[in-house]
């Protein structure tokens, strides 16, 4: 590695805020709501049993607020003090969590580190804020799914997934940019206090049947096109949000959340041990969470394995990030896929549309084989021209070649 990375250790939050077993639901909201928290670990004494999660609770509407937090738990990755921060970012995108539980050697919790802690530093790493850094729109993610002012807040509860990534961004009729909802928003929402009173039968409406313009937060963070990514992190720490939106003519094309620049990280690890292996590289899909196809996931991991098999031999690949993102229409089944390569040559993309995911998937692994294929190709003619030329240089003259320069220099001009 170029340098050290910083260590679980150094990064977690130490006496993290924790619940007994036994604990209702409604305790777990209210620590949530009031501290800003996504996910809790649950102790029974002093042994560390999982995590309960905004998102466990949330797809889970009609739970009881009653209902003990034991029954609602997820076990996650369990990190030790000398985990280094990419390791520790690969943890928590593989979790897809904020957070994570750092633990000694006798399983006790030490403390938790969040994607926040992660992001708080990043600007500071040389290996991820350098000369070499990219810019805010070579790693964010499409914007492909856009809110409208005047949606309902129940289309949102199949987001949740999605909002635990980053913010949704939300825009006026003529498509700009007027806020944002994420988790917390939405949150707000899905556990507002009874109001008392007289209620009319006639009304079947729900605090779920609100408008998203009602509920989100405004004005949403924004940054220009060739911002640094560390700027970028910069200002998600100073505005204490998640993500940032990056705009075109007012209107919201991207966004740079933290996933993103964990994956930077990840990238960058994995550059550093140069892998040689396509096993190796991680690789993040986005768009596909509603599919209940688990054999068509399966098969398009057998195809990326097979592209990134052929790209090892060009580059090292340590991240491809592929999104899918289908037309909303009634008209077309086809789905737009974007995809791209970090590489120790540099960032690679590339994009389809038609309805054959497969065949799309294979054609964008072929095309950026091609791409680092000529990349490798022109580096190769540079070093031999560059070998040519000093090789040129280092020939003695004769004297006869060395008279004539002097005369040459030493002649007046015309």
């Amino acid at each position: 590695m170029p340098s050290a990375w910083p260590t679980a250790a150094e990064l977690m939050t130490k006496g993290p805020v924790t619940l007994p077993a036994d604990a209702p639901v409604s305790r777990a909201l209210g620590l949530m709501r009031s501290r800003g928290f996504h996910e809790i670990p649950v102790l029974r004494r002093s042994r560390l049993l999982g995590l309960v999660t905004f998102e466990a609770i949330a797809r889970r509407v009609s739970t009881a607020l009653s209902t003990k937090v034991e029954h609602l738990l997820i076990l996650p990755p369990m990190l030790s003090p000398s985990t280094p921060y990419p390791e520790v970012a690969e943890a928590l995108l593989s979790a897809g969590l904020r957070a994570a539980p750092v633990v000694g050697r006798k399983g006790e919790l030490l403390g938790i580190v969040s994607r926040t802690d992660l992001v708080r530093v990043f600007p500071t790493l040389p290996q991820l804020a350098g000369p070499s850094a990219p810019t805010v729109e070579q790693i964010a993610t499409p914007a492909s799914t856009v809110l409208r002012e005047t949606d309902l807040v129940r289309g949102l509860t199949g987001q949740i997934r999605l909002l635990e990534e980053h913010p949704l961004p939300v825009v006026d009729r003529k498509g700009r940019l007027v806020g944002a909802v994420g988790v917390k928003d939405l949150g707000a929402v899905l556990w507002r206090p009874a109001q008392g009173g007289k209620r009319d039968p006639r009304s079947h409406n729900t605090a779920l049947d609100v408008e998203v313009g009602s509920i989100m937060h405004a004005p949403a963070v924004t940054v220009p096109a060739g911002t640094d990514v560390a700027s970028a992190a910069r200002r998600m720490q100073r505005e204490n949000v998640s993500s940032v939106f990056v705009l075109q003519d007012g209107r919201p094309v991207s966004v740079l959340g933290q996933t993103n620049l964990l994956g930077l990280a990840l990238g960058r690890g994995r550059s550093s041990r140069a892998p040689a292996r396509a096993e190796d590289v991680y690789v993040e899909v986005t768009g596909l969470r509603g599919t209940g196809d688990p054999e068509l996931l399966a098969e398009i991991d057998t195809v990326v394995g097979k592209g990134l098999r052929r790209l090892t031999r060009s580059v090292r690949p340590s991240l491809l990030s592929l999104h899918f993102a289908p037309h909303a229409t009634h008209r077309t089944s086809d789905v737009t896929v974007e995809a791209r390569l970090l590489t120790d040559q540099g960032i690679f993309y590339a994009s389809t549309t038609g309805w054959n995911l497969l065949a799309g998937v294979a054609g964008l692994l072929d095309e950026l084989e091609g791409q680092t294929r000529r990349t490798r190709e022109a580096h190769r003619d540079r070093v031999r021209s560059d070998r040519r030329l000093v090789a040129t240089e280092d020939v003695p003259l004769d004297d006869a070649e060395l008279e004539r320069r002097i005369r040459d220099v030493g002649e007046p001009a015309d």
